[in-house]
């Protein structure tokens, strides 16, 4: 099996479906950590989509005991049903993480003067091995890949 074929294998796994080896072929021909960033964001939209599929439950738990619980009993009243309220979490939950991972490529957001900016220490997000070691490659720039895999029908 050669590489491209594991690649896309493992693609198809994580449910890239016909994007598969254009992924695997990236990864290959421009060496760079797409099932890493792949794998990443598939997670990221998971817990972003969560939102909006377990709203029943997540909004009977916030009611129950949580720092919502008043606004959320609120928005009920107001006519809203958990589902909606599912709907407008999952949005919010969508920007943020964009914006994570937005500063995670450029933590220079213009909040403090440059002369701060400039001493402050940055961050990279590193590519492991299945082993745990290291590979030198970086997943940069998340945020421009983040909208493309948004999850298609159901809660996307």
């Amino acid at each position: 099996m050669t590489e491209l074929d594991r690649l896309t294998t493992l693609f198809d796994a994580l449910g890239a479906d016909a994007d598969a080896r254009d992924w695997a072929e990236s990864e290959v021909e421009e060496g760079l950590p797409q099932l890493a960033r792949y794998r990443l964001l598939r997670t990221v939209w998971q817990d972003v989509d969560a939102w909006s599929t377990a709203a029943p439950r997540w909004v009977d738990a916030y009611r129950a005991d949580g720092a919502a619980a008043g606004a959320v009993d609120r928005a009920l009243a107001a006519g809203l049903a958990p589902d909606d309220l599912g709907t407008l979490a999952r949005e919010i939950a969508r920007e943020t993480a964009f914006g994570v991972l937005r500063a995670l490529a450029d933590p220079v957001d213009g909040s403090l003067p440059a002369e701060v900016e400039a001493r402050l220490p940055g961050w990279r997000l590193a590519e492991l091995d299945a082993e745990g070691v290291p590979t030198g490659r970086h997943l940069d720039a998340l945020h421009e890949d983040f909208a493309e895999l948004e999850p298609k029908g159901g809660a996307g």
